[in-house]
């Protein structure tokens, strides 16, 4: 999977609607802003092709292939809506597109269960919530540089306030008693996610 527009116009076609190359480009464009130091295009990348591995699990892909595109087209630290209005983006450039509005509201819920809130409802759901936080699980280099591209992003916040608050959010994380709820994700990342929480936290930077 990649951020070609084959793909894309693939998807839209599966969904009953019209791919709209300018939206393409328009998402691309909000990845590549330069407050952004992680949830980039190598974020969607890596998403996109670790979904088409697992692509098999989904009950409607095409709907969660469309719903990754947009979890984090709107993304600013300094507000708490980002993934509501991307979701509400979503919902609106799916209904343009042609799709049904049953089509772009299971697409706005799955863009809203990347908020990390609340237990996701459906398999789709469970897929694209672990796909999103896949990065826990990930090679130690690539966590490290995921950790240090958040600070990046943070990177108005003083160091001991950012440790304080970015130790609780992982703490968080580690308490769950799942972290990966999708069978095949459990088994690739869970304990490797763990280590790496675990890791982060211990971590006097």
């Amino acid at each position: 999977m990649s951020l070609d527009l084959a793909s894309w116009r693939a998807a839209w076609q599966a969904l009953g609607g019209t791919g709209n190359d300018a939206l393409h480009a328009a998402l691309l464009s909000r990845y590549a802003e330069p407050h952004r130091a992680y949830h980039t295009q190598q974020h969607l990348a890596e998403c996109l092709a670790l979904f088409d591995e697992f692509r098999a699990l989904a009950e409607r892909p095409a709907e969660v292939e469309i719903a990754l595109w947009f979890h984090d087209a709107v993304y600013d630290v300094h507000r708490h809506d980002n993934e509501a209005v991307s979701a509400d983006w979503a919902r609106t450039a799916l209904l343009d597109a042609g799709a049904s509005p049953d089509v772009a509201g299971r697409v706005a819920a799955l863009v809203l269960a990347t908020r990390h809130s609340a237990a996701p409802a459906t398999v789709d759901e469970q897929l694209l919530v672990d796909i999103d936080l896949a990065i826990l699980g990930a090679a130690p280099a690539r966590f490290a540089e995921y950790e240090a591209q958040i600070r990046v992003e943070y990177g108005f916040v003083p160091p001991a306030v950012f440790k304080e608050k970015r130790g609780a959010i992982l703490a968080g994380f580690l308490a769950r008693p799942v972290l990966y709820g999708t069978a095949a994700l459990h088994a690739r990342f869970e304990a490797a996610a763990r280590a790496n929480l675990r890791q982060a936290i211990a971590s006097p930077g």
